[in-house]
């Protein structure tokens, strides 16, 4: 039997106490009560299990699932063919546009897959290229939908009803489209408005053959596409197969929304909203939430005519993800525009929680004293901490590191290389590191990918802001309300933990002295290195 609207059912109290909890709104369509959920007995063994299939399907065979394969030898073969015979004879921004288009229209009628790691590249701006970026944007919520028939299938057979008894009103239409499932508003029989999350037929079993043929094929794929070049494309498709694998049950993705949802609340980060999942309706297909709404990401001047603070609500967003990381092992781990609106109140909606970082404690505590010893500026210990994430080989010498990195002299500007001093840099470091096995784990890329999108973030909401400025406000945070436990979980003494803004200038090539560094300054020094790299990639080689 479906749960009464609050209106009718909830006390006072249920309701203060599900807020208590939780961050949710303060008022739901329903009341959240852990010990009433009926999915979420069995969750912990069912979250083992599936990540104990990834060995076996990370494992390289003989030969791949063959017809997939073929297949998506054909469409991606193709499309670099294409690319190679037209746009990269005239270079520069024009090669990388087409090579982007080309890779975007191969992907899509491949699949859930490919669609999904379009998606995951989609978010990493300033780690691929831009115009990979953005054409691959499209893959976020503009996939071809499944026609309604199928929806209403998928939905009948998850829920044991038929879908008239369980909804007044199921729009047609879907609010928005992607690689494993798309979204539709809904209202149910007891009035409340929901967004209903269903999973497109027959993902699993195509997902787990494209992973199999991914790992087949990933070897080969080493240095042979230019968009790859600063990846490892095993480690890739590894990563990729751990944090796709876990999307294609939905009750996991549920948890995923509570989990989070009290540990912003515990964390007294209320500015950060997330809906609440329907205590009866999910299932492995079939997610329906409370329906939120709100201002778009980029709709900035609606925000400020709205009395919103963007900065402060930036800084907020940033501070609940690296509470998440360092002090919780939790957090979001697909922070881009799509996935959040700003409400009138200016809180922020925070939806689609499929990829969601967990960190163990040993691999929580690395990330901790990764982040304290890279605010004092210990290059050795942040290396350490690397080590320790797994982002290292265990017998990895770490001098060597510094010596061979150059990481104990001072630091040079990119800016004031040329195009060939700057690319040959790269492709020194580059192969440096994957020399001693670096590689970013699961937690490590979605925490990097969701910096990215920070600094997008930076870019839309507060461009002028001192980066300097924030960064110390945001330490001075930790400092006094999680310093003595970040200091003694770390067993970084305090004196060791104090802040050093060399280090992060030195990330961005700025000598100490300088003492302000805007959103804007930053991209303009982008701008002159990928113009230098544009002018290497163009030179003809000897």
């Amino acid at each position: 039997m479906l749960q009464a609207s609050s209106s009718e059912s909830d006390t006072a109290e249920d309701i203060a106490s599900d807020v208590e909890f939780f961050a949710f709104t303060d008022r739901g369509p329903w009341t959240i009560d852990p010990a009433r959920i009926t999915w979420l007995p069995g969750l912990k063994a069912l979250r083992e299990q599936t990540q104990a299939e990834l060995p076996d399907l990370l494992q390289r065979r003989l030969m791949p699932p063959l017809g997939r394969f073929l297949e998506t030898a054909y469409r991606i073969g193709g499309a670099l063919l294409a690319w190679r015979l037209k746009e990269q004879r005239q270079g520069g921004a024009v090669s990388r546009a087409g090579i982007s288009r080309r890779l975007r229209q191969a992907a899509e009628p491949l699949g859930p897959a490919y669609i999904k790691l379009g998606q995951i590249v989609s978010s990493g701006k300033g780690l691929f290229p831009d115009e990979l970026v953005d054409e691959f944007k499209q893959l976020r919520d503009q996939v071809k939908p499944e026609p309604f028939d199928v929806v209403r299938q998928t939905v009948e057979e998850d829920l044991g009803r038929s879908l008239d008894s369980v909804f007044s009103s199921f729009d047609r239409e879907c609010l928005a489209s992607a690689s494993i499932a798309q979204v539709h508003c809904a209202t149910l029989r007891t009035g409340e408005k929901v967004v209903v999350k269903v999973q497109r037929p027959r993902v699993a079993k195509s997902v787990r053959q494209d992973i199999q043929a991914m790992a087949w094929i990933a070897p080969h794929l080493v240095g042979r596409i230019p968009v790859s070049a600063l990846a490892n494309p095993p480690a890739l498709v590894e990563l990729f197969a751990e944090t796709i694998i876990e999307e294609l049950d939905f009750r996991l993705e549920a948890e995923n929304m509570l989990d989070i949802a009290r540990i912003f609340a515990e964390a007294n980060q209320r500015i950060i909203v997330v809906p609440r999942p329907h205590p009866e309706l999910v299932t492995k297909r079939v997610l329906v939430m409370e329906r939120l709404s709100g201002f778009t990401y980029q709709d900035v001047e609606a925000m400020k005519a709205a009395g919103i603070d963007t900065t402060a609500m930036l800084q907020a967003l940033i501070i609940s993800f690296l509470e998440g990381a360092m002090i919780y092992g939790v957090f979001h781990g697909d922070l881009h525009g799509g996935n959040l609106f700003v409400m009138p109140e200016g809180r922020i909606a925070l939806f689609d929680y499929g990829i969601t970082a967990r960190m163990d404690e040993a691999q929580r505590l690395a990330f901790l004293r990764l982040m304290m010893l890279g605010a004092a500026n210990d290059i050795r210990g942040q290396l350490e901490a690397y080590r320790d994430l797994g982002a290292l080989r265990a017998d990895a010498d770490l001098d060597a590191i510094i010596r061979e990195l150059k990481l104990d002299q001072p630091v040079v500007d990119p800016t004031k290389l040329s195009s060939a001093e700057l690319a040959h840099e790269i492709q020194y470091v580059t192969k440096a590191l994957i020399g001693y096995g670096a590689k970013l784990p699961k937690p490590l890329m979605v925490f990097v990918k969701n910096m990215l999108f920070i600094d997008d973030a930076i870019a839309h909401l507060a461009p002028e802001i001192n980066l300097f400025d924030q960064v110390v406000q945001i330490y001075t945070y930790f400092a006094e309300t999680h310093g003595e436990r970040m200091v003694a979980e770390s067993g970084i003494s305090p004196g060791q933990s104090s802040l050093d803004l060399t280090g992060f200038k030195a990330s961005i090539g700025l000598s100490k002295d300088v003492e302000s560094l805007t959103h804007r300054d930053l991209q303009k020094r982008r701008e002159i290195i990928r113009a230098r790299l544009d002018e290497a990639r163009e030179r003809p080689r000897a």
